[in-house]
């Protein structure tokens, strides 16, 4: 099983190259005046154009990625790792988390927030620098000394959940004190559409119809057929 997963995650990183899976912003044009994102490569970005306390973004496979910029080239960002559990060796925690750790640190909800290079957080990717200030307009980030010390704070091992406390959360904590995933919203949302869609419903039925023809008719099979479409339907 886990083996299967780390393939997936693989293989989806691999088509992430070609740009099929880039997470985009909803919100219409990039470019605003008085922005102060910016966009680059991560070879080409040097650390003094950075500022310590910035909110970094890069995009990863169907997600995208966030951290704190602490200077000296440090990133501060949470990702799931399931190694604090299993060992305090902090030579082994330190190492660059392969994806079995991440899918493990997922499956168990254990995750840490870690300093890592500049180089090994963003990954090759494109970067975005405090784009979010402009999702935060009604609340000012605090200064940027105070957002690193936020995040320095909170380095360790610490609960994850994909929904409800991720590394999107865990940045805007930092810079806004206010935790908030717009990935998260804009999956609920998506999520929400599905289930409100009658066609749900009637897939639903013809896939329990084939499931009972399959494996029988039985309490296992004929009561997800009956509760799965009528709470679909009665959610629509």
């Amino acid at each position: 099983m886990l083996y299967s997963l780390t393939f997936l995650v693989e293989k989806l990183s691999l088509l992430s190259n070609f740009k099929l899976f880039e997470f985009k912003w909803t919100d219409g044009k990039r470019k605003e005046a008085g922005c102060t994102e910016r966009t680059t490569y991560s070879h080409i970005v040097a650390p003094l154009s950075l500022q310590r306390g910035d909110l970094l973004e890069v995009p990863r496979t169907l997600f995208t990625h966030f951290g704190i910029y602490l200077g000296d080239n440090k990133v501060a960002h949470l990702i799931p790792d399931i190694m604090p559990v299993l060992t305090n060796d902090k030579m082994i925690i330190k190492k660059v988390i392969t994806n079995k750790r991440l899918i493990m640190g997922c499956l168990y909800k254990c995750a840490t927030v870690r300093v890592d290079t500049l180089d090994d957080f963003v990954y090759g990717s494109n970067i975005l620098v405090n784009h979010m200030d402009r999702k935060f307009k009604a609340q000012q980030p605090f200064p940027n000394e105070e957002v690193a010390e936020r995040a320095e704070q909170l380095v360790g091992a610490i609960p994850y959940s994909l929904l409800w406390n991720n590394c999107e959360h865990f940045v805007t904590y930092c810079r806004y004190g206010s935790a908030k995933s717009q990935q998260t919203e804009m999956f609920c949302e998506c999520l929400k559409s599905i289930i409100r869609d009658q066609r749900s419903v009637f897939l639903s039925v013809l896939l329990g119809i084939i499931y009972i023809i399959c494996f029988g008719l039985a309490p296992s099979t004929t009561l997800p057929t009956i509760l799965i479409p009528f709470t679909l339907w009665m959610a629509g």
